[in-house]
């Protein structure tokens, strides 16, 4: 009997392909959606036995925070991650979520449909190693620097960057601009532009999320410049 299921992926071609070879092999796709962020809404409406969740990202922080929505309004779903070789603080933080289990990106076909079954059946879906991995992960967690940090510095230009460190020392628009050797108000574009990729309102906002992450640290490998 085939698995009543709905595919989500941060990328609809790999969706929609994952779906069509799914069908013919004589399960039911209620859905194939991108991205990943909206798979809880899908999975409550849809009401499927188990989601294909694929993420290229499983170690990013909060990508797995639509499992645990799903978990919890729809716990009876099992849910399957299909990711990359993932380290174990990315595995884990998949079943901590509340994945029954994890396929890497590099499996067939077979060996994604065995997973899905066994997560229908109530079942764990992952290879022992990894599962083995992950365990580890959520009994000793590793003292590694807060990912967010580097997953907001990569979205930063060098020159974002330096208005960034120079908006948490301190510096006004006046001193950044004289500081960069630019005009005022190219300053104040930049100091925007930093804001609204940060996601937050206000100068303070972006030097608290800066330093709590350890951008700045990731930014500023030696010593600090002068002011």
């Amino acid at each position: 009997m085939g698995v009543r299921l709905v595919v989500v992926d941060d990328h609809r071609l790999l969706a929609e392909a994952l779906a069509s070879a799914l069908k013919l092999r004589g399960h039911r796709v209620l859905a194939a959606a991108a991205p990943v962020a909206g798979a809880a809404e899908l999975v409550v409406s849809r009401a499927p036995e188990v989601c294909l969740l694929g993420t290229a990202t499983p170690d990013l922080p909060g990508v797995f925070d639509p499992v645990v929505r799903i978990k919890r309004e729809r716990p009876q779903v099992a849910v399957v991650v299909l990711g990359p070789v993932p380290s174990p603080r990315g595995i884990a933080a998949a079943f901590a979520a509340g994945a029954s289990g994890y396929v890497r990106h590099d499996e067939r076909i077979e060996g994604v449909e065995r997973a899905l079954v066994k997560a229908r059946a109530g079942e764990s879906a992952v290879a022992p190693q990894l599962l083995r991995s992950a365990f580890e992960e959520l009994l000793h967690p590793s003292a590694q620097p807060d990912d967010e940090g580097q997953r907001l510095l990569r979205l930063l230009t060098r020159r974002e960057v330096e208005v960034l460190v120079r908006v948490a020392e301190g510096e006004d628009t006046r001193l950044i601009a004289a500081g960069m050797g630019i005009a005022p108000s190219t300053a104040r574009t930049h100091v925007q532009r930093v804001l609204m990729k940060l996601g937050v309102g206000s100068r303070l906002e972006a030097a608290a999320l800066a330093a709590r992450t350890g951008l700045l640290d990731r930014a500023l490998p030696g010593p600090r410049r002068p002011v």
